[in-house]
């Protein structure tokens, strides 16, 4: 016997004990079975338990008992089982204190006994010691890698870029063309095929752990179709001009507030799909989600005056909360010039409402107010009317609702969408007001073809204005928008998302042809 068998005999007996607390009923003691020092100086021990070599020297001991095995192997493998002197072993009985200790040292006596070599099957000695030949070579290779790992992890931790922030990365690359004729005109395709980037490198740092923060560089060099087909309904989801110039796109900072209550507060970047939720999960990431500006979420509330500002979200339970942020134009905010800055410039205020009843359904309320001295009331989205219905140059402010829902149907089905209404109205002439309107809704279908994989189709009408009073316009029609688009995914960091665009009497009139955009984006994340 070596001192290197003693822990695999440990083993093998260690079941014993555990069978022994489940035979005799070890769970059924209670604090009214502990007894007090007075308690034991008068106690009398129960009758006197006998050893027995077979279980079915036990009556009561039956084949379709739960514990049965586990007697068996007590009484017959390691004998250390007793039963009263009737020949029961009363399995239901309550266990005494006496009755364990005279239990568990029978079952002592056996293991020290084949401790000391003198019960040990000698079989069972040279299976212990050809597995310790056999996997001497194994152990030996492992501890080798484990050492490896450890010096290669003490590695990193001196090279690493920063103990505290993330890179991430997406670079996103689009071939796109337009089909149709430009607004009012009645021949002639504008658009050349174009081959376009954007790419974004993310800094994520984090000094508590349950915060962060956001610093984003971003490039890109697209085109975008409005300035052939003259409409920003025509709009890409994820187009970035300026000549591939790198500039900081995102700023800000998020932090906690105790157990459930969120801050964010930044100067570049600030968003109100940051700020937000805006319930349209599988399609409103724009390297991601969907191809078109206008399908990734309502555009009534969620494309309004922002960029720097602060907001606060609070969960009054697991299913209901509200969120509140006050987002100033992000150039008008740094600008200490009359008529700028953080409150006298372009801004956007407002609350919302999330109930989420399951993890199935998501709902939401959402109201903002808006000013804004150069509007785009609805975010290069709608028709040139709902953008600015006023005048590109006329101050306009803006009371905007909006209603968001998705459902998870099935594992590979989802249903979303949304309506939004704006309630505009000119500064300058307080008796001049507009409403525009736009709804859509969507169907995703995760996973369609393979992990990873994203199918949908997403129809409404894009912004328009549906009413005008006091000489304000209205828009004759309502633009048809109808998407369809499949993300492949490749590996996980790449995905390729072909998907079509069409627009049905684009900038809401029906005497002006239909223009289709034609998309294949290919994205690389890291």
């Amino acid at each position: 016997m070596t001192f290197q068998t003693v822990p695999n005999l440990l083993w093998r007996v260690t079941p014993a004990l555990l069978g022994l607390a489940v035979a005799f009923g070890f769970g059924t003691l209670t604090k009214a079975d502990v007894l007090s020092v007075n308690d034991l100086a008068s106690y009398e021990a129960p009758a006197s338990l006998d050893q027995v070599t077979s279980v079915s020297q036990l009556s009561d001991v039956q084949p379709t008992d739960w514990a049965f095995q586990a007697l068996q192997s007590l009484v017959e493998r390691y004998g250390c089982i007793a039963g009263y002197p009737d020949g029961t072993f009363r399995g239901n009985q309550a266990l005494t204190r006496y009755e364990f200790a005279a239990g568990l040292n029978a079952c002592l006596d056996q293991i020290l006994a084949q401790v000391g070599g003198e019960g040990l099957d000698p079989g069972d000695l040279d299976t212990i010691r050809r597995l310790q030949d056999d996997f001497a070579a194994q152990l030996a290779s492992l501890r080798g890698r484990v050492d490896s790992l450890e010096s290669r992890v003490d590695t990193v931790e001196a090279q690493q870029f920063s103990t505290t922030t993330k890179l991430k990365g997406e670079v996103l690359f689009t071939i796109a063309d337009s089909f149709g004729p430009a607004i009012s005109q009645n021949d002639g395709d504008p658009t050349q095929t174009t081959f376009s980037d954007r790419v974004r490198l993310n800094f994520e740092s984090s000094f508590t752990g349950r915060d962060m923060l956001r610093t984003r560089l971003q490039a890109g060099n697209f085109d975008n179709f409005n300035n052939q087909v003259a409409t920003d309904e025509a709009r890409l989801g994820h187009d970035a001009g300026g000549g591939n110039n790198v500039a900081i796109d995102d700023l800000w900072y998020k932090g906690a507030l105790g157990d459930n209550t969120t801050f964010m507060v930044g100067t570049s970047g600030l968003d109100w799909d940051n700020v937000f939720n805006v319930v349209n999960p599988y399609f409103e990431g724009g390297g991601e989600g969907a191809l078109s500006r206008f399908g990734r979420y309502n555009p009534a509330v969620y494309r309004q005056v922002e960029g720097a500002g602060v907001s606060l979200t609070h969960a009054f339970s697991d299913s209901f909360s509200m969120s509140a942020a006050y987002l100033a134009n992000g150039d008008n905010a740094s600008n200490s010039s009359p008529n700028n800055g953080l409150f006298n410039g372009g801004y956007a205020a407002g609350a919302q409402i999330d109930f989420t009843p399951g993890d199935a359904l998501h709902l939401a309320l959402t109201y903002l107010h808006s000013y804004s001295a150069d509007p785009n009331v609805v975010g290069s989205t709608g028709s040139d009317l709902a953008q600015d219905p006023f005048g590109s140059t006329t101050p306009t402010s803006g009371d905007h609702f909006g209603f968001q829902a998705s459902a998870e149907i099935s594992d590979g089905f989802a249903f979303g969408g949304w309506a939004g209404l704006v309630l505009a109205n000119n500064v300058d002439n307080s008796d001049q007001d507009s409403t525009i309107f736009n709804w859509a809704a969507n169907l995703a279908f995760p996973d369609l073809g393979g992990d990873g994989n994203l199918g949908g189709i997403i129809f409404g009408q894009t912004p328009h204005v549906i009413d005008g009073n006091n000489g304000a316009a209205e828009d004759q029609d309502a633009t048809w928008h109808l998407e369809a688009l499949y993300r492949i995914e490749l590996t996980k960091g790449i995905d390729i998302t072909p998907g079509v665009i069409w627009l049905i009497n684009p900038e809401a009139d029906n005497d002006n042809d239909d223009v289709v955009v034609v998309a294949v984006r290919t994205r690389f994340k890291f």
